[in-house]
């Protein structure tokens, strides 16, 4: 619905107006002796959009040493491609302390519309955010960019990954910087979050399975004469589809596609096609004007078969991209990058084995997959025509209006509370489940007990035995008379839980998850 890719060429980049960081940056392209010993459990992050920012964030926070490496300038475009953040990812940003920030700069929507009458209420949802945020991408990147930064993340900008090998200490990355000068990197892991044309992912040889699924589609960044009378406004008529979305400084995003037009991407682009598409799709054009970005771009379903080679990770659109429907992509790489950096700073800090690191895959894997089936579900159901597809269309809406449990799993996929992940044989059954942000005692909440990258630990009553292990543990108890033990991880779902443990067997799992 309103996570749309631009096609990053020449004449978009050009077009571009550039909000620049303030002049504290640390864009160091200098590299270091690849013998350092600091390399030993250094992390480089290859791409520093929102997957790459905030999982660099993590890592710095967690006293990793951290480098990012971008090919881009250095600077946030404003010609946002996401819009949308949902209830899970705004929990992640409030474990973090940031979730604030980002809803004073947004606007939330209480319901989200998907095809035809079909409304899903989030009112309901379970979290504290029972909304979507519609926020651009850019500022997303603004805040987590500074968290990076402030944490003690290094940032290499013009800087291109060319080749890239590993060994069993480490991973050793050859770059050319902005003066096309040829350099090395060190480190203990590497991932790559550089999105769709991964050179990370191309580097360490894996396919990128998939194929096109809309192509021509049209983007505009526009002023209006006539506001809309929604937050988001979407409607697909016909062979037409549209899509508007409010930058906050005027601007609006439009997006747009005919089925009727499939053009190559770099086929001419001009307003009146784009007023023309919104016209057949809302039954208006708004009175669109001054546009200051115009582009086209084809929408892919893929999924890399491994987000993991060795000590090479990949996270975001770099693992998978799918369709621009229910906002799920930029939420999906944060996710990725929320389960894999405290799983780094474990391994890293010493306090887990290396095996933890395959629960990546396992878990994200999955994940990803659903998105690419729900997302593109929703394309070709809002675009059907058949006969049998609209008929589907048809029964698909009143069973999601009239049947709760249907409704809210649908709900719990689109907006990330529903992802549960995958639990061992005999495990209780609240392992690998998210836990909300429960009330604990004293006032607190769970969200700011994991800050700082914390386990917690929730029990009934006291527990004393969690001091050796620092500030890598909270131990809470229970705001309620709840009499279950719980160790949450910093991810914020369930490593552990039992209904009857004692010491001695809270000791025991702590060893195991926590070290």
């Amino acid at each position: 619905m309103s996570d749309t890719r631009d096609t990053r060429d020449a004449r978009d980049t050009r077009d571009a107006r550039d909000i620049r960081e303030d002049r504290g940056s640390r864009d160091d392209h200098r590299s270091r002796d690849p013998r350092d010993p600091r390399d030993d459990r250094a992390v480089i992050v290859v791409g520093s959009g929102p997957t790459g920012l905030l999982l660099a964030g993590d890592l710095a926070a967690a006293g990793v040493p951290v480098t990012v490496v971008e090919k881009r300038p250095h600077g946030i475009s404003n010609l946002s491609r996401a819009f949308v953040l949902h209830a899970r990812t705004l929990e992640q940003f409030d474990v973090r302390g940031l979730a604030d920030e980002l809803e004073a700069v947004g606007r939330p929507l209480d319901r989200l519309r998907l095809f035809g009458r079909l409304t899903l209420d989030l009112g309901t949802l379970p979290s504290r955010f029972g909304h979507l945020l519609v926020v651009p991408q850019y500022e997303v990147e603004k805040v987590l960019l500074r968290r990076a930064r402030e944490a003690g993340a290094g940032f290499r900008y013009e800087t291109e990954v060319t080749a890239l090998g590993q060994d069993a200490d480490g991973v050793t990355v050859d770059v050319t910087g902005p003066g096309g000068e040829r350099g090395r990197l060190r480190a203990a892991y590497v991932v790559g979050a550089d999105g769709m044309r991964s050179a990370v992912r191309t580097a360490v040889g894996l396919p990128f399975p998939g194929r096109p699924v809309i192509r021509s589609v049209v983007l505009a960044d526009v002023r209006l004469a006539e506001q809309p009378e929604t937050l988001l406004t979407v409607n697909a008529v016909g062979d037409a589809f549209a899509f508007l979305a409010p930058f906050g400084d005027g601007y609006h995003r439009v997006v747009g596609w005919h089925r009727g037009r499939n053009v190559p991407d770099d086929a001419p682009l001009g307003l009146d096609e784009i007023r023309e598409i919104t016209r057949l799709a809302l039954g208006r054009d708004f009175g669109m004007h001054d546009a200051r970005w115009m582009s086209r771009f084809h929408s892919d379903e893929r999924q890399v078969p491994a987000y993991r080679v060795g000590r090479v990770f990949l996270a975001g659109d770099a693992a998978h991209v799918h369709t621009p429907a229910g906002g799920q992509g930029m939420n999906t790489g944060l996710q990725d990058a929320s389960n894999l950096s405290w799983k780094l700073a474990q391994v890293l800090g010493g306090h887990a084995p290396g095996s933890l690191l395959d629960t990546y895959q396992a878990e994200r894997h999955p994940v990803g997959r659903a998105v690419l089936r729900s997302s593109g579900g929703i394309v070709r159901l809002a675009m059907a025509r058949r006969p049998w597809t609209l008929a589907l269309r048809a029964v698909l809406t009143t069973v999601l209006d009239r049947v709760g449990p249907v409704r809210r799993r649908a709900v719990g996929q689109i907006t990330g509370v529903g992802v549960r992940y995958p639990a061992p044989f005999g495990a209780h059954r609240m392992t690998g489940a998210r836990v909300p942000d429960v009330a604990l005692a004293g006032g607190r909440r769970l969200h700011q007990a994991l800050r700082g990258g914390r386990f917690v630990l929730i029990t009934p009553g006291p527990y004393d035995g969690g001091g050796a292990r620092g500030e890598r543990l909270a131990v809470e108890r229970w705001a309620t008379d709840r009499r279950t033990s719980v160790l949450v991880r910093p991810d914020g779902y369930v490593a552990w839980a039992s209904d009857s443990a004692g010491p001695a067997g809270i000791e025991a799992a702590l060893a195991a998850h926590v070290g």
